[in-house]
């Protein structure tokens, strides 16, 4: 029998799947706002590349994910090799709200146990081991950042649409099996259905196999492994559809082979595209240009920013990608762009839509607090910022905590913060206009600090020396 085949979603042969789910779903009751269908919208917006076995899921993917049928459990898992998801795992989180949001019931799974081996998928070399006490820390804070993701999308974007079934959301660890699973007892299982020449002949594992490194026994079983969360998911929780990046469809590939083999029922893999950069380089930890999501590695301004400078190229692709807004509402947008595009409207709304589901109204206040801060000089946002939000934007600036004393001056407080050199040098630096507080250049050494002007009603002084040289002042005991 012939091996199975990846359907392209986006090809004319993919035009028949989403073509036959939305004529079923023509005919049937709405159980959530996605009349043309999960599969057939997906792959409108570019969300959902290719489909696995091709085949099969022609035949029975749109009779399983159409309105009035019973709904579907679909996982993705991510590795702890970090403590936080970043910018390059947001698709495949999208992918699982939008099932979500189609009233299936969807799997984060946290690869605890996988993030050990480390996947091989995609990499030249083998990645730096993983304690198990590390990993566990990483994994404990992807479940954190997934969960936040999930309670936004429900508290910020849910639709509201009477009687619609919201899907459920499991977070799940695979350490919880993997880690009890008796070595022979496994091997037996899988290793006994998984072939040596299908594995073998995946790209990662011929790219590995060549290279002066070579690859090690557990990056080789590391599909195996993976393959089985899909099996332990599929037994304890009826999973029947396996979500991932571009790059894990061989992994994918291998928890169909288990999964079929062992239970004789059909299960499905649906990927996603990799996010890459202006340089084609895939965005993530291994490539040292990750996003984070976790506000300590990269703060909701710099993440707004991200999104904001996206090239007019990419931003309609990241609209349809990155958020949930209706396409002929981006199309409209894009259209205004056209006319306008020094507003750089599409890239600022998506900018706002990415903020706000990964830290909330608050963030995304915080990111504009920040921006008008920074970019607009905006002494009003600059007084309403928190101490958090100063060391965020600032993050090489010097922070100072001093005491006002009675008559200081701006010279006395250039020498506090150790920003000028003493002597003549340092006072010129004033006198020819190097010097600013608030974003109000000073010239007058002797000006004495008044609070209201040169003081915040936040307690906040910001010293800028040049052009580029900041320096936070937080006053105490004001």
């Amino acid at each position: 029998m012939a091996a199975p085949t990846v359907l392209r979603v986006g090809c004319r042969r993919a035009a028949g799947l989403c073509g036959a789910l939305s004529r079923r779903i023509h005919h049937q009751p709405q159980r959530a706002p996605a009349a043309k269908g999960l599969l057939a919208a997906q792959s409108e917006r570019g969300l959902f590349q290719e489909v696995f076995p091709a085949q099969r899921a022609e035949e029975g993917l749109p009779a399983l994910l159409e309105p009035g049928q019973p709904p579907q459990t679909v996982y993705c898992g991510f590795d702890a090799t970090a403590d936080s998801l970043h910018v390059g795992h947001l698709l495949t989180v999208m992918g699982l709200l939008h099932f979500q949001r189609a009233g299936h019931d969807v799997i984060a799974l946290v690869g605890g146990a996988t993030a050990r081996l480390g996947d091989p998928s995609g990499r030249t070399k083998e990645r730096e081991p993983l304690s198990e006490e590390l990993a566990r820390e990483h994994a404990l804070g992807l479940r954190e950042g997934l969960r936040r993701l999930f309670d936004n999308h429900r508290q910020l974007f849910w639709p509201a649409a009477g009687g619609a079934r919201w899907g459920e959301v499991m977070l799940q660890d695979n350490v919880w099996w993997l880690g009890r699973e008796p070595v022979v007892g496994f091997l037996c299982e899988v290793g006994g259905r998984l072939r040596m020449g299908t594995l073998l002949s995946r790209q990662s594992c011929q790219a590995r196999l060549r290279s002066a490194e070579g690859m090690s026994l557990a990056e080789f079983l590391y599909p195996a492994l993976q393959a089985y969360d899909f099996l332990h998911l599929h037994r304890h929780h009826s999973c029947r559809i396996q979500l991932g990046g571009a790059d894990q469809m061989g992994n994918i590939m291998s928890g169909y082979e288990l999964v079929t083999k062992v239970t004789g029922e059909d299960v499905f893999g649906i990927t996603v595209p990799l996010i890459t950069s202006t340089t084609g380089d895939k965005l993530g930890k291994s490539a040292g240009n990750a996003v984070w999501l976790n506000r300590d590695k990269t703060s909701p301004f710099e993440l707004y920013q991200f999104f904001v400078r996206q090239p007019d190229s990419t931003v309609e692709r990241y609209l349809k990608l990155f958020t949930f807004l209706p396409l002929p509402e981006i199309e409209h947008m894009m259209e205004m762009h056209a006319r306008e595009p020094e507003k750089r409207g599409p890239q600022k709304r998506l900018a706002a839509e990415v903020t706000k589901l990964v830290h909330g109204k608050e963030g995304l206040e915080s990111a504009k607090r920040c921006t008008k801060a920074l970019y607009y000089s905006n002494v009003e946002a600059l007084e309403a910022m928190s101490d958090q939000e100063l060391q965020e934007l600032f993050r090489e600036a010097p922070f100072a905590e001093l005491l006002l004393e009675p008559g200081m001056s701006v010279l006395d407080l250039c020498h506090k913060a150790n920003a000028i050199p003493d002597g003549p040098s340092g006072y010129r630096k004033i006198t020819d206009g190097g010097v600013s507080v608030n974003y109000i250049q000073v010239t007058n050494p002797e000006t004495v600090l008044v609070i209201g002007q040169h003081i915040l009603k936040n307690g906040v002084s910001l010293l800028k020396i040049g052009k580029k040289n900041f320096y936070i002042i937080k006053w105490l005991q004001l």
